[in-house]
């Protein structure tokens, strides 16, 4: 794991002292995603400048140093992320006489003799792992731009006049002369609905995100870049869809089980400490187990435990720890330990990014680093196995919808919404206390105004409206457009069948990469720590699009095939419980603790004064949710993080976390 930055001066008006210092100041910016060594390539009669900054974690000897040149000189790379199966790779450049004298055994080294040996789609075709590239091409004078198939690792990228700048992240570029640090407020309405920007929009206008799965050529002359898309989650689906799983429910139990652990095995590899997070919950806990399975020794786990009511997974976690043997850390935070992350939040996340579980990922990303500098996790089970309550929700909503006349549709919404929510509220409090506790909703009158909105919706519609937090951003934030993303352009999306299929795949296109990813990224490398996460091995994926969708959700039960692997090595009682999710109370901190730091940050003096939002819609919103009577959090959060991040940008605190 690392960070990579540099630029292309399609002039080649820079000389080389200048731009060497200028690339070390830029990579230097995103130490902390590589504290243990750093370098500096440059070209400077081709314009091209390259620096990389390294954690090391396979190779640690100089052998492994970037960037890196080719065998034969054709190629030099900044590369970052880990290729699982690079020892394959190897074994298989040799049976093939095309094994060059290796200086070391770092993967970098075989991912340019593949380069040589297949070309680049080849070798792209050959990578097992999570990659960020930048690869200059001597030969064809043409700088090649990749990301990994799913988003693991960012990449940024954006042309100035005739200088393209790249890199892991935004402090990077801007750390170059040539970089222009006009907010993009097309991108802020994307902000306000999702709590995320998703790819290929940035928070900066002229700065873009490489989408998955694609790279991005720049041949020298300045030319416009060359997109390509060599894997293709769509493709992924659509042949899933066309080639199903054909076996019996006990084979694709076996059939899972050994992709998952035929991955658990190569992100095991390592020459640092290596352990995983857990938090009890399905994934995790699936992970850790098999885990277990493949290591000589106990796997070093580690959970985050908080006080608060509803919010703590910890024992949940130090049961399954238990039961399987691990070696156990956990640490109890308070709500002042927990807040006092969210001045660093700005640094750590670089653009607005309002997802408030980064809070928790940070501190347990924290806890483990103490101990480890490689950490495994169970992201992906949600949206490969459709774990999210949304999809079932959803699919029964829909379902109910789509057969009521349009009238009817009216009456029902009219009849939702003659109560307030806090109304509902009260109403449904006493009979929700005749329910069991794990089966109750909480502000009910919310998900009730929520759901009249959708009475006249189309799918696709219905879908949006469930991960958005405000429905119409673009009246908030002052002359904008929203602009397009996966779940508004049908033309990119594969049939589906169900509500819930539509929902799963939008999901690993968009709130995967751009919201999971996101997180886990930027709360581990703010303290260098690694994270791998297996169930995105592309083989798994692949397989999980394959299955029918009855082995994912099965009699109401979310992630059916998960758990079956999983029962094998943990018993249900450990398990079987109501999803949490990863959260902390950010409403009762609003209204507590927090209320005079958001109160400073969405003043209606401040927001006309900078003049990004509307002030009346957010002040609206933030008197209902002091007063009780509706949770805001959700929107409330978006807005309170890109008025924090703004206040970072204008105060010049944009360096490392």
């Amino acid at each position: 794991m690392c960070g990579i930055t540099g630029f292309f001066d399609l002039r080649a008006m820079t000389d080389s002292d200048t731009g060497a210092a200028l690339t070390q100041r830029m990579a230097d910016r995103i130490i902390h995603r590589g504290p243990d060594d750093s370098g500096v390539w440059a070209d400077t009669a081709a314009g091209i400048f390259l620096a990389h900054r390294r954690l090391s974690i396979l190779d640690l000897s100089p052998a492994g140093h970037q960037p890196m040149v080719s065998a034969t000189g054709r190629f030099v790379m900044v590369f970052n992320g880990e290729i699982y199966n690079h020892l394959e790779i190897r074994e298989t450049l040799k049976r093939e006489g095309a094994s060059p004298s290796w200086r070391g055994h770092s993967d970098t080294e075989v991912m340019l003799a593949a380069f040589e040996r297949y070309g680049l789609r080849g070798a792209l075709d050959r990578f097992v792992g999570m990659f960020a590239i930048a690869l200059w091409d001597r030969q064809e004078r043409e700088l090649i731009l990749v990301r990994d198939r799913v988003g693991e690792k960012p990449l940024y990228w954006g042309r100035f006049s005739d200088v393209i700048v790249f890199g892991s992240e935004l402090k990077t570029l801007r750390a170059h002369p040539s970089f222009k640090t006009e907010i993009d407020r097309d991108a802020l309405t994307l902000l306000l609905r999702h709590n995320y920007i998703p790819a290929p929009y940035s928070i900066y206008r002229g700065v873009r995100k490489i989408d998955p799965g694609t790279l991005l050529r720049f041949p020298s002359g300045g030319a416009k870049a060359i997109i390509e898309s060599y894997w293709s989650a769509r493709d992924v689906a659509v042949a899933g869809q066309g080639e199903p799983w054909r076996g019996s429910d006990a084979e694709a139990v076996v059939e899972l089980e050994r992709l998952i652990s035929q991955s658990v095995g190569l992100q095991l590899e390592a020459d640092v400490p290596v352990g995983a997070f857990l938090s009890g919950g399905i994934d995790s806990s699936l992970i850790v187990a098999i885990a277990q399975t493949r290591s000589a020794r106990p796997v070093r786990t580690f959970s985050i435990g908080f006080v608060e009511e509803g919010y703590n997974e910890a024992q949940h976690a130090h049961a399954v720890a238990r039961h399987l043997a691990t070696d156990h850390t956990e640490l109890y935070v308070s709500s002042a330990e927990a807040m006092s992350v969210i001045p660093r939040l700005p640094q750590i996340y670089d653009e607005p990014f309002a997802d408030s579980s980064q809070i928790p990922t940070f501190l347990v990303s924290q806890l483990a680093r103490k101990h480890v500098t490689v950490s495994l996790s169970g992201d992906g089970g949600d949206e490969l196995f459709a774990g999210y309550t949304r999809y079932l929700i959803g699919d029964k909503l829909w379902r109910v919808i789509s057969v009521l006349p349009g009238f009817s549709r009216g009456i029902l919404a009219t009849g939702l919404t003659s109560l307030s929510p806090g109304g509902w509220n009260q109403f449904a409090r006493p009979l929700l206390a005749l329910v069991p506790k794990r089966l109750r909703y909480p502000n009910v009158g919310d998900k009730l105004y929520k759901l009249a909105g959708m009475l006249h919706a189309s799918p696709g519609e219905i879908y949006r409206d469930l991960v958005s937090h405000w429905n119409s951003p673009s009246s908030i934030v002052l002359g904008t457009h929203e602009p397009p993303t996966r779940l508004t352009r049908p033309d990119g999306q594969p049939t589906f069948k169900t509500f819930a299929e539509r929902g799963a795949w939008l999901d690993l296109v968009s709130y995967l990469p751009d919201d999971i990813l996101v997180k886990v990224d930027r709360a581990a490398m703010a303290v260098s720590l690694e994270s791998r996460i297996p169930l995105l091995d592309h083989r798994v994926i692949e397989f999980a699009w394959r299955l029918p969708f009855n082995m994912k959700l099965r009699n109401g039960g979310a992630k059916w095939l998960l758990r079956q692997v999983l029962y094998r090595h943990v018993p249900k009682a450990l398990l079987d419980r109501p999803k949490m999710g990863f959260g902390i109370p950010i409403d009762s901190w609003l209204r507590g603790p927090l209320r005079e730091w958001a109160e400073s940050l969405i003043s209606e003096p401040r927001l006309r004064r900078e003049g990004y939002f509307d002030p009346a819609p957010i002040r609206e919103k933030w008197t209902e949710h002091l007063s009780g009577e509706r949770n805001w959090h959700y929107s409330l959060w978006s807005v309170l993080m890109f008025q924090a991040w703004l206040e970072c940008q204008e105060n010049g605190q944009s360096a490392a976390p």
